[in-house]
């Protein structure tokens, strides 16, 4: 054989081997989508094999060569190769089946299109963990997270209090993760996650985590500060003086100063504490302010002077009338005031019978330390005499009273004299004025008529004196006839007289 037919052959051979590699055909990956940890799962890759060759199949993630899944050979002829395998976690991905020919080491593998493959794995061990105090006061931040010891594809609920937590403005979630933004006594409770995953849609997995308990404290707000006076048995006084805050988590701490520093302090298990003070009458002793603190920050009232006048009249009454669409006077207010006194207590009498806080035609509204209203419902049972007394609240052994106002709901409704003789006078002058212009108009319309007959005598007497000359005027045919009437210069001073009257 010659050496270019022996060339020749080889080439053909070649030829025909990379013929038959391109021949080789897609590979086909069958198998679940998805599978449970520590399952056994067999996957299948199919591949048509006309040429009936040994092909080597296995099994990678896409995107992985390094780590072969799973390895099978296909005899002369065969066409199926399986792949079981114990699932783990680091299996979930696209999985790919490579196909080659094997005892070729130039074959060009073909690769299946990618099997999507999810693992689950069951929640185990949900916990809450929190690094924070349990003990906060409002307006911090706080911030929860959940945890779990084996699971995956979870499904996170936070409920508060067994109350499931819903998104808001200030309550933000994050699948694993509960921020409450400015937190308030309301967040005050306990804490749990429930965390949830699904196999197939069919079977469900949960962990619940335990409790974390929480408080959040509310910060204590601005005190107030009240005085009253307590009279001592011997005669002596003394300022009691009230700090009270609205709220706060508790216990508070009060604390009293003056102009001179810290009087005393006190903590309280209530929103109040009371210090008392040595006090003397009609005398400025400084100024007082409360301070509250209950652990975060302390508030403060305004100053308030210690000066407590004894009351001093005289002792005013004022009233005012309510009236109905009739102008019929239904209601009074009467307005009890003192000219001093810093802690006055008011009493109300009717015809000498002390009037309580309310009763079946009045009622009593006090305005301390201004004043006090009374409300009068103006009928037969509240017809009589009223006053008010001002005493001191702290020694009611002295009592300034007011001047009395009698009340009669006919008196009340009657007209005043002075009323009754303005609106009669108001009449009177409305009469004289319009009989006055009555009176002028008639005088001058016969004024006036008057005027017009004169005008009209003269303006006769000048027809009647030029009548005979304008007629002769008129009927001459002679032009040379015609002159001017005898009597012209007497028209022309007729003419002027007419004027002037006119």
């Amino acid at each position: 054989m010659s050496p270019f037919f022996s060339l020749v052959l080889l080439g053909l051979c070649r030829c025909s081997r990379q013929s038959s590699q391109m021949l080789l055909d897609y590979p086909r990956l069958l198998g679940p989508s998805e599978a449970l940890v520590k399952d056994v799962v067999e996957f299948l890759c199919e591949i048509s094999n006309p040429n009936n060759q040994s092909i080597l199949l296995r099994l990678f993630k896409q995107g992985d060569r390094q780590k072969v899944l799973g390895v099978s050979s296909l005899l002369k002829g065969g066409e199926v190769g399986y792949f079981p395998r114990v699932i783990t976690p680091s299996d979930e991905g696209d999985l790919e089946c490579e196909a080659s020919v094997q005892n070729i080491s130039r074959t060009i593998p073909t690769v299946s299109q990618p099997l999507p493959f999810r693992v689950i794995e069951p929640v185990e061990g949900a916990e809450v963990v929190y690094s924070g105090p349990n003990e906060l006061f409002e307006g911090r931040n706080l911030e929860l997270n959940c945890t779990v010891k084996a699971g995956n594809h979870l499904s996170f609920k936070w409920r508060h209090n067994a109350r499931l937590v819903s998104p808001s403005l200030f309550h933000r979630i994050k699948d694993d993760h509960l921020l409450i933004y400015r937190a308030t006594s309301k967040d005050s409770g306990a804490y749990r996650c429930e965390v949830t995953n699904r196999f197939n849609e069919t079977k469900v997995f949960s962990s619940n985590s335990s409790e974390v308990v929480i408080t959040v404290k509310d910060l204590v707000s601005e005190p107030s500060i009240l005085v009253t006076v307590l009279k001592e048995e011997d005669h002596s006084y003394s300022a009691v003086v009230t700090c009270q805050t609205d709220r706060g988590h508790l216990p508070i701490t009060f604390l009293l100063y003056g102009t001179t520093g810290l009087i005393s302090n006190l903590t309280a298990v209530d929103r109040h504490a009371a210090f008392k003070v040595p006090l003397v009458l009609d005398r400025h002793l400084g100024w007082l302010q409360c301070q509250a603190n209950n652990g975060d920050q302390t508030t403060h009232s305004q100053w308030l002077p210690l000066k407590v006048e004894k009351v001093g009249g005289p002792v005013s009454i004022q009233s005012q009338y309510d009236m109905a669409e009739n102008y019929a006077i239904i209601g009074l207010r009467f307005y009890c005031k003192a000219a001093k006194g810093t802690h006055p207590r008011f009493q109300w009498f009717l015809n000498q019978t002390l009037l309580s806080h309310r009763g079946s035609f009045y009622y009593v509204f006090d305005q301390l330390p201004e004043q006090s209203i009374l409300l009068v419902s103006v009928g037969r049972r509240s017809a009589g005499t009223y006053h008010c007394e001002v005493s001191d609240s702290f020694d009611n052994t002295t009592a300034i009273s007011s001047k009395r106002h009698h009340v009669d709901k006919e008196v009340l409704n009657r007209l005043p004299v002075f009323v009754v003789a303005i609106v009669f006078g108001c009449f009177t002058m409305v009469i004289v004025l319009v009989s006055f212009c009555c009176l002028f108009g008639a005088l001058f319309r016969r004024r006036r008529s008057g005027e017009t007959s004169q005008s009209g005598l003269a303006l006769d007497h000048l027809v009647s004196a030029l009548g005979d000359d304008m007629e002769w005027w008129i009927k001459s045919e002679d032009p040379d006839e015609m002159k001017a009437p005898r009597d012209y210069e007497f028209y022309q001073e007729s003419e002027a007289s007419l004027d002037e009257w006119s």
